[in-house]
């Protein structure tokens, strides 16, 4: 064990850069989004002045203008969780328009019965939208067609206990996934996912196999920990915690790009299976089947899933 004054021993950082995603600046500290805002800003409020000139005093004009373009150039250069205020802007506008009530609907929304009264029609809320799900479809090796926004894969993450871990092999653990963040070449994204778990399952099933145990006290001790599980499962508050890894290429050009972008989502799964293993992260990716069963899950988070494999420990 290494002495509490051991220099290896102490905690460690990694340098990950934090704009390595930023957009390009174009014209000085301005990306081209900045530049076109503010360009486009100053031609309006020019041609204004140009076509007031006439009939408007010069301070007349500027204090009708300077607070336009005040809010043109927040929204142009301010940002939040690293995200411009145009786009914050133009993601609450659509928010606004976009129905708020949505079912499972592939043929669309029928109308209602024509027996039903004009007054109690007009009387009743707007019926709800049809639900679009985001992707089109997923392939037998388990990518995601999202259309327009590309393709995407996923994986499932192993835990690794950072904090009983000495300052040494934390330092290592740290090293080996910064150097597969820093490795990283396309859009890719650590879920955190908590589901509810049913345990009446695997308690039925140490209750059914207790008698097929070789010794009494094996047996006395399978249906304990049996009766166990079925009380924690009255409980009706157990969560389970799952890591997923989401890897996405953007959309192709061409039909046959869109097969490329399709395997290299696979192939980037591959790759971090193998940058994380020096960290200890086992990546176990998903098939057709697993990735389908996980986006139902996703869409219908109170629906209690058994909890098959792993150990009682993963709950949360």
């Amino acid at each position: 064990m290494a002495a509490p004054d051991d220099p290896t021993d102490a905690p460690y950082a990694a340098r990950i850069p934090a704009d390595i995603s930023r957009p390009d600046r174009l014209l000085g500290p301005f990306t081209a989004r900045q530049t076109a805002l503010l360009a486009a800003a100053a031609v309006v409020l020019y041609g204004g002045w140009w076509a007031l000139r006439a009939f408007m005093a010069p301070l007349a004009y500027a204090a009708l203008a300077v607070p336009l373009a005040g809010a043109v150039a927040a929204l142009a250069l301010g940002h939040r969780d690293g995200i411009g205020l145009d786009r914050f802007l133009l993601a609450g506008l659509f928010h606004a328009r976009t129905p708020k009530r949505r079912v499972h609907a592939p043929d669309g929304v029928p109308p209602l019965p024509s027996i039903v009264p004009a007054r109690w029609v007009k009387a009743a809320s707007p019926p709800p939208a049809a639900m679009r799900m985001p992707y089109d479809g997923i392939s037998p090796e388990g990518v995601l067609d999202l259309g327009s926004a590309g393709s995407a894969a996923m994986a499932t993450c192993s835990p690794v206990n950072f904090e009983l871990r000495s300052g040494t092999e934390q330092q290592g653990l740290t090293a080996a996934f910064a150097r597969w963040l820093n490795s990283l070449t396309g859009p890719t994204q650590l879920l955190v996912r908590s589901h509810r778990i049913d345990l009446t399952p695997l308690a039925d099933a140490l209750h059914h196999g207790a008698a097929a145990l070789p010794h009494p006290a094996l047996e006395a001790a399978a249906r304990a920990h049996a009766d166990f599980l079925a009380d924690l499962a009255a409980s009706g508050n157990l969560l389970g915690r799952q890591i997923l890894l989401v890897t996405r290429e953007e959309a192709p050009t061409s039909s046959v790009m869109r097969n490329a972008g399709a395997g290299r989502v696979v192939q980037r799964l591959d790759e971090a299976a193998r940058a994380l293993a020096p960290a200890e992260i086992a990546v176990t990716p998903l098939d057709g089947p697993h990735s389908a069963r996980l986006v139902h899950a996703a869409c219908n988070p109170e629906t209690p899933s058994p909890h098959i494999g792993g150990s009682e420990g993963d709950l949360a």
